[in-house]
């Protein structure tokens, strides 16, 4: 089986509703990391000029190659990130090697078998 690392960093006040779809879209988990700083190309401004710092939940989930665009979609479409700017940003990295998820492995198998 091959993995894909997806990575998103995602405002924070919607990360637990992208968390959800990317668990509906075949996620078998997420690991979250908050408190992180984000900031686009035009940084947001307070009305006295200076910039405010955007908070930003990171989320990461080793997810299953055969998988790995269609949750990547949900997520994009969960988040708004092609419709709002500043609402997140997601990609997926190839995994050489992944430890820890042999418990998830059979129903990967089954998941994949039916995608296929």
């Amino acid at each position: 089986m091959h993995f894909k690392l997806i990575v998103v960093v995602v405002d924070d006040a919607i990360s637990s509703e992208v968390a959800h779809a990317a668990r509906e879209a075949g996620a078998t988990g997420v690991t979250l990391i908050n408190t992180a700083r984000g900031e686009g190309v035009t940084p947001k401004k307070t009305f006295l000029g200076l910039s405010m710092e955007t908070q930003c939940d990171v989320l990461l989930l080793v997810v299953e190659e055969h998988m790995s665009r269609r949750i990547l979609e949900k997520i994009s479409s969960a988040g708004n990130f092609d419709t709002q700017p500043g609402r997140g940003i997601a990609l997926q990295i190839d995994v050489e090697d992944v430890v820890g998820v042999s418990h998830q492995v059979q129903e990967l198998s089954r998941a994949v078998e039916e995608e296929i």
